[in-house]
C-alpha cells in the first residue's frame, strides 16, 4: 500500500461485478505481490525489490500469464493520457498502432488525446473495448509551456471527465512507440519508471532540482531513484492527486519567478521521494532510440523516437 499509510478508493470488481470492499481488495493485493515475490522467475543481475519492499519489475521477475489473469478478473478500465500539440500529432499513428499490439492487450483502454489540431488525429483500428477520446487544448509558443500545460489540462480533464470513466491512469509521451509487452504487471496504486539515464548512478548525480527556491528542491543527501515523467501511472485518484500536485507546485514556482529544472518531472520526483511508488518499473518501460540497449535490458517495451527537436518543438528546442 502507500508509504504514507493512507487508503485509496477500491478499484477492483468481484466475479459478479460488484465492487470489492477493502478487506477483499487487500487479499487480492497480497496475492498479486506473491506473484512477484514467490512464484516469479528470479534474476540475480538486477534488484527486483526496492528498499521499501515494493516490486521493481524487470523481464524475468514476473509470470505474465498469472499476472494478467488476476487483473483480467477485475476488468479494470485504463486511461492513457497523451498530448499531441503542434507538430507532435505526427507521432500519434505510430503510438496508437503499436499500443494496440502491445499495451494491455485484451484490457479496456481509452486513449485520451489532448491536441490543438483534432483533424490530425488518425483513424486507427482499435481492439474490443478500446477507444479514443479527443480533448481540445490551446497551442503553445514554448515546448516548456506544453510540458507544464499538460499538468493543468490533465488535472481539469481528470476531474471533469476521466475520473468517471477509468480506474487506472497512465501519463505517457506521444513521441514513443511500443515494441513489446506492456501488461498488467505495470498496474499498481502508483507505478513509476526508472529513467534510463540514471538507473545505474548514485543520487548525487540525479538531475533533481537543486535550487532551494523551487518547490521541487531535493537536497543532495536525499533520493531513492530518478524517475522519468514520460511514463507514469496508477489508480485514478492517486494519479489525480499527483498530477494536481505537479500542476499546483509549478504554479507556485511560476509566482516565485522560477521554473523547475525539468518542469513536471522535477516535481514528480519530489513527490515520489516522500510518497513512495507502490511499484517501480525498470527502464524496459521507457527506453530511447538514442541509446544502445545494455545487457540488463532484456526487452524494450516502449521507446522514445529519434527526432529533430529544433524542427518539432515550437521554440526550436531551446
Amino acid at each position: 500500500m502507500a508509504a504514507s499509510g493512507t487508503s485509496s478508493p477500491c478499484l477492483c470488481l468481484t466475479h459478479d461485478g460488484s465492487r470489492m470492499n477493502s478487506d477483499m481488495y487487500l487479499n487480492v493485493y497480497v496475492c498479486i505481490q506473491d506473484v512477484f515475490s514467490l512464484f516469479s522467475p528470479r534474476r540475480t543481475d538486477v534488484n527486483s525489490v526496492t528498499n521499501w519492499n515494493a516490486p521493481l519489475v524487470w523481464e524475468g521477475t514476473f509470470d505474465p500469464v498469472v499476472i494478467d489473469a488476476i487483473y483480467k478478473k477485475m476488468d479494470p478500465r485504463v486511461a492513457v493520457v497523451v498530448f499531441a500539440v503542434g507538430k507532435y500529432t505526427r507521432f500519434l499513428k505510430g503510438f496508437l498502432e503499436t499500443g494496440e499490439k502491445h499495451f494491455l492487450v485484451d484490457f479496456r483502454v481509452t486513449y485520451y488525446i489532448f491536441t490543438d489540431n483534432e483533424k490530425d488525429v488518425p483513424k486507427v483500428e482499435l481492439g474490443k473495448g478500446r477507444k479514443i477520446s479527443v480533448v481540445t487544448v490551446p497551442s503553445a509558443n514554448r515546448w516548456q509551456d506544453v510540458v507544464l500545460g499538460r499538468m493543468k489540462w490533465a488535472t481539469i480533464t481528470i476531474d471533469k471527465q476521466i475520473r468517471h470513466e477509468a480506474d487506472y491512469l497512465f501519463m505517457m509521451d506521444i513521441d514513443s512507440v511500443f515494441h513489446g509487452r506492456f501488461g498488467a504487471e505495470s498496474l499498481s496504486q502508483l507505478s513509476a519508471v526508472l529513467h534510463r539515464g540514471y538507473y545505474k548512478t548514485t543520487r548525487e548525480k540525479f538531475p533533481y532540482e537543486r535550487r532551494a527556491k523551487s518547490r521541487a528542491y531535493i537536497p543532495l543527501d536525499e533520493g531513492d531513484y530518478y524517475y522519468t515523467a514520460a511514463v507514469w501511472g496508477g489508480y485514478l485518484e492517486d494519479m489525480y492527486k499527483l498530477v494536481r500536485y505537479c500542476y499546483e507546485e509549478s504554479e507556485v514556482d511560476a509566482k516565485n519567478g522560477i521554473e523547475a529544472a525539468w518542469q513536471e518531472e522535477s516535481h514528480l520526483n519530489k513527490y515520489l521521494l516522500y510518497n513512495k511508488p507502490t511499484k517501480v518499473l525498470s527502464p524496459e518501460y521507457l527506453w530511447s532510440d538514442y541509446d544502445k540497449v545494455p545487457a540488463d535490458i532484456k526487452v524494450v517495451r516502449i521507446s522514445q523516437l529519434i527526432k529533430d527537436y529544433k524542427e518539432v518543438r515550437p521554440n526550436g528546442g531551446n
